[in-house]
């Protein structure tokens, strides 16, 4: 059962989703809302080292296995022995970091506590060589142009390829991501990084970046001072502000992606990465009455892809001053697959400033108005309003990644970026123009606004 967030001081709760079956995904799975205590929210994590050996495993599994990695045998033992006389004192200090993230983080405090402490736990496994390439400055101006919707063979990523580290320091790398993500946010990563390594393994596709994925650290990791975590390859980049001294965490900007929509794991289990968004968006998009339907898909979509210099121009649409109560619930619940990717706390803070200024927040869309992935070319759809902007883009290509039976194009290939237009990178860094050039467009056309999704 997908967990469904709590908004500020409320949650939802949701009834559990229909079963399905290839590419045709379900309709009328949103139960209704409730308002209930906030001290009731359930738990959002499991066990840490659990979580992140999943996360590895899926990575040793597929691509960093399989695409064009360049570590050999050789390379790995040199690596090895290069760290374990780091590696063999801190074990103690890895399982210290998986404990801390076991506990129940509903505060902002403990996900930085835990992640800073998972953070450091990794750092205590590497080398001096790979620690200098892993820390940056905190405002070094490489982290806005170091992370892309492009293959990593196009835009370079900063920090360590996690196929240059040996088992153990990728298992403690995984155990950053899990002391900061929810479990719903881990899921969705996990699903990223299965399907391109589904496609590195069964495409067509010849692109070398399937399955790599860097890891960075922007400051010292600490509870006490700000610092960045940035995680990703080509369909994910996590660039994730951590500040102990204001007691606030920030995901702007970050980067999700699809690619196919539904793929079976290694288990033999169907995995659908993003059904959690479709689901929330067609539980908005089907929550309006016929006026507010028109409204929204006769206005501008627009797009900011990673590393535009976005004017964040809110243009046409649906406006939150249009909507009930019920439906501002709805698109707030949608906009938490970016903005609340962390403990409750995070988000109800993020939240409180988004709502704030809702009622001029413009929402708008193009595409299908059902989902059902067995039929057109999917949605595109872009919020816009003083502290939030997101894009989601489906892809009018399959980018050479094709599969039989598969959909790796419009509902099965699709970029987003949520961004805050008043806090990017907590304001720590000038956003610069990324190199190289879009592609894809919104279905029916293309998308209006900054330069277009590619890759």
């Amino acid at each position: 059962m997908r967990r469904c967030r709590r908004i500020g001081s409320h949650r939802c709760t949701r009834a559990p989703p229909a079963a399905h079956s290839s590419g045709k995904a379900r309709l009328g799975t949103v139960g209704a809302m409730t308002e209930t205590d906030a001290t009731t929210a359930p738990s959002r994590r499991r066990p840490a080292r659990a979580r992140a050996t999943r996360l590895a495993a899926v990575l040793l599994a597929g691509g960093l296995a399989l695409s064009g990695c360049s570590t050999t045998t050789a390379d790995t033992a040199a690596s090895s022995s290069t760290s374990s006389s780091t590696s063999s004192s801190t074990s103690t200090s890895i399982t210290d970091a998986a404990a801390t993230s076991t506990t129940d983080a509903t505060t902002t405090a403990q996900t930085i506590s835990g992640t800073a402490a998972a953070a450091e736990a990794f750092l205590a496994t590497l080398s001096e060589e790979q620690r200098e390439a892993v820390l940056y400055a905190y405002d070094d101006e490489t982290k806005t142009t170091s992370w892309s919707n492009f293959p990593v063979t196009f835009v370079e990523r900063a920090g360590l390829n996690l196929t240059d580290l040996t088992d153990e320091q990728r298992t403690a790398a995984l155990a950053v991501l899990e002391a900061l993500l929810s479990d719903e946010a881990y899921q969705t990563v996990t699903g990223i990084v299965g399907g391109d390594e589904y496609l590195a393994e069964n495409s067509s596709s010849t692109e070398d970046s399937l399955g790599q994925y860097y890891i960075a650290f922007f400051g010292d990791p600490s509870d006490t001072d700000a610092f960045e975590v940035q995680f990703g390859g080509h369909h994910l980049g996590i660039n994730a502000t951590l500040d102990g001294a204001s007691d606030a965490i920030t995901f702007a900007p970050t980067h999700l992606g699809v690619q196919p929509a539904v793929y079976t794991d290694e288990d033999g289990d169907e995995v659908q990465p993003f059904d959690g968004i479709y689901t929330d968006a067609f539980a908005f998009f089907d929550s309006l009455t016929v006026e507010q339907q028109a409204t929204l898909t006769s206005g501008d979509v627009s797009s900011c892809a990673p590393g535009d210099t976005c004017d964040f121009a809110v243009g046409t649409g649906l406006t939150g001053a249009d909507l009930s109560e019920e439906q501002r619930q709805l698109l707030l619940e949608l906009i938490a697959n970016w903005a609340g990717m962390a403990d409750e706390q995070s988000t109800a803070t993020t939240f409180a400033e988004i709502e704030a200024t809702l009622d001029d927040t413009v929402v708008a869309w193009s595409g299908e108005t059902t989902y059902d992935m067995s039929s057109g070319d999917g949605i595109s759809f872009s919020i816009s309003g003083a502290n939030v902007y997101v894009s989601f883009q489906a892809q009018d290509g399959s980018a050479g990644a094709d599969v039989d039976g598969v959909t790796t194009s419009g509902w099965g290939h699709v970029h987003t970026v949520y961004r805050d237009p008043t806090n990017d990178y907590a304001g720590s860094a000038t956003q610069r123009a990324a190199s190289g050039a879009g592609g894809g467009a919104a279905p029916g056309g293309a998308a209006r606004g900054a330069a277009p999704f590619g890759g």
